[in-house]
């Protein structure tokens, strides 16, 4: 088990979560908060890879890591995972970044996915711990 870089992973995803509660009321920075969010999910789940000793890849995709996590921790919402994943792979141009397929995620979205990935993040600092 590598907790060292398991928790250097978590810490990170943990910082992507701060971020997000500076900014989760500004109806501008919604599509921040989104791509923090996938950040934090991304993170936390290649903590739980490193934390049992397998290969993290250098890749972004959430439904990808999901898999490779499955005989360590269940990721539900597979609908949130989804939006999550298109938010980051979809993102070709700096002014995509952070977008859904109908643009802009509201301030609702926006609190939908910070509670996701901190939920995602507790559960799996816990396992760790």
């Amino acid at each position: 088990m590598n907790k060292k870089m398991a928790n250097e992973w978590l810490k990170s995803a943990s910082d992507d979560l701060i971020l997000i509660e500076e900014i989760i009321d500004n109806a501008n920075l919604t599509q921040m908060t989104a791509f923090h969010a996938q950040q934090a999910v991304e993170k936390s789940l290649k903590a739980i890879l490193e934390y049992n000793n397998c290969k993290v890849p250098k890749k972004h995709d959430l439904i990808q890591l999901k898999v490779l996590v499955s005989e360590y921790v269940m990721i539900e919402n597979d609908d949130i995972l989804d939006s999550l994943n298109i938010l980051y792979i979809e993102s070709r141009y700096p002014g995509d970044l952070g977008l859904l397929p109908y643009g802009k995620p509201d301030v609702e979205d926006a609190k939908m996915f910070y509670e996701y990935a901190k939920n995602i993040y507790e559960r799996i600092s816990l396992l760790i711990e």
